[in-house]
């Protein structure tokens, strides 16, 4: 590889050379990666030749949305991808978080309890749930919260999970959190979300179980519908929109299910029927289409960091050589400088706005300060090259994303030339 256009784009000789010597012993595990995406993006060209998708699907409706063919066919195509009875795929729905609100509020009444046991949920369902006290949240509808934490090696806690199910008959709903939020606990494998349900279920078989599958999508040839999730849930501006869904969100499972959200997200009476698609359903079909190419060149760039951070003695969740089940990077430097610098580096190298300087601000939300950088196509999109972590100890950063192999690499490239200008890391650890 010729490093002048990496110079020129103000990497260093060293810093370089570096990730180039990281870079060798990790052929066999993208090789992986790439067989992976293989399989994955055959699937959804079945699903989509399976439902007959045609030119005709690809032009939208305005107003109410009545007989929207493209829309139908599209969730027809998440149904076959997740091997689900139904889903609901609309650019109504604004977030991953509005998408889970959705998943929970339509599915859980009065009375009704929503138990984790897998503990904490992420940060923006605290104030969904009533953990923090927020406006419309389900405890002031009188849904009550219970939880059970991961045991200390991040393994599930059967004991106390079974008595939480037999001590409240009122359990409608069980929340399982496949990606690790702003924490460093483990990632949940599908393999590992089966057995938890299949547990569940043998306590308690009338219970939904749904899996919060944001930044999870495709990394793995299944998914967790596939071991027994009643529900999947997600956002079209992470893995599965590709980069190029400008917004929405999915819920993909029993029919029930996603028939409630439907007629929470309407109205009662008009369910799916309405919602006009507009102009974008090409981006959507098209982002799906891409999805698992997409999430492989996540994958490498996720994995590179690890290994990048791990070798200079940087404590890294997951570790360098640890299976993946997300894209998602933390990256924890224990004091707030090496956050930001980090950010910095990954704004520097985006194609939109590489010129600002993320600065952590009071987001909508979040109990801390939040810094987040991305400078990219579609506001927020965090299946493009970007980073965000609280301001708050232990002080780790969350790195995800990259469209392209090339670009995710030069992200962690610039992360670590810029810790190496702000003196967070020594230029002579870099020999190798």
């Amino acid at each position: 590889m010729n490093s002048n256009i990496y110079e020129s784009l103000g990497i260093s000789k060293e810093v370089f050379e570096f990730g180039e010597k990281i870079l060798e012993n990790l052929a066999p595990r993208f090789k992986k990666i790439d067989e992976n995406a293989e399989y994955n993006q055959l699937k959804v060209l079945k699903a989509m030749q399976d439902n007959k998708v045609s030119e005709a699907c690809l032009l939208g409706t305005t107003g109410y949305g009545y007989n929207d063919i493209g829309r139908e066919k599209l969730e027809a195509v998440y149904a076959s991808v997740f091997h689900t009875e139904d889903a609901l795929v609309r650019p109504q729905i604004t977030c991953g978080t509005h998408a889970l609100a959705l998943a929970l509020m339509s599915n859980l009444r009065p009375g009704d309890m929503l138990f984790s046991p897998v503990g904490k949920p992420y940060d923006t369902l605290e104030e969904v749930i009533g953990i923090r006290d927020s406006k419309g949240s389900l405890k002031e509808y009188g849904i009550e919260y219970c939880q059970v934490d991961l045991l200390s090696d991040g393994g599930f806690d059967f004991e106390n999970i079974k008595k939480a199910l037999l001590e409240h008959d009122n359990i409608k709903l069980v929340t399982i959190q496949r990606s690790k939020g702003y924490q460093t606990r483990p990632t949940l494998s599908v393999e590992r979300i089966g057995e938890l349900i299949s547990f569940i279920k043998s306590v308690k078989s009338d219970v939904y179980c749904m899996v919060d599958n944001c930044y999870g999508e495709f990394v793995e040839t299944i998914e967790p519908t596939d071991l027994g999730a009643d529900m999947v849930v997600g956002s079209l501006i992470k893995n599965p929109g590709g980069g190029l869904a400008p917004i929405g969100g999915y819920i993909a499972g029993k029919k029930e299910c996603v028939e409630n959200a439907a007629f929470r997200l309407t109205s009662p009476g008009l369910g799916k029927e309405v919602g006009a698609s507009l102009g974008i359903l090409p981006q959507f079909y098209q982002g799906f289409f891409l999805a698992p190419t997409v999430t492989a060149s996540a994958l490498k760039g996720a994995i590179f960091a690890a290994n990048i951070y791990e070798k200079l003695g940087f404590s890294v969740h997951p570790n360098a050589t640890e299976e993946r089940f997300d894209i998602i990077q933390a990256v924890t430097f224990g004091k707030p400088e090496g956050v930001i610098a980090f950010c910095e580096g990954v704004q520097a190298a985006a194609p939109v706005d590489s010129f600002v300087a993320p600065e952590p601000w009071d987001m909508p939300g979040y109990d801390a300060q939040v810094i987040m950088a991305a400078g990219a196509f579609v506001s927020g999109s965090s299946i493009e090259l970007s980073a965000d972590g609280p301001i708050k100890e232990p002080y780790s950063v969350f790195f995800q994303g990259g469209l392209t192999w090339p670009h995710a690499k030069l992200g962690i490239l610039k992360t670590l030339q810029s810790l190496v200008n702000a003196g967070l890391v020594d230029k002579s650890n870099l020999n190798v």
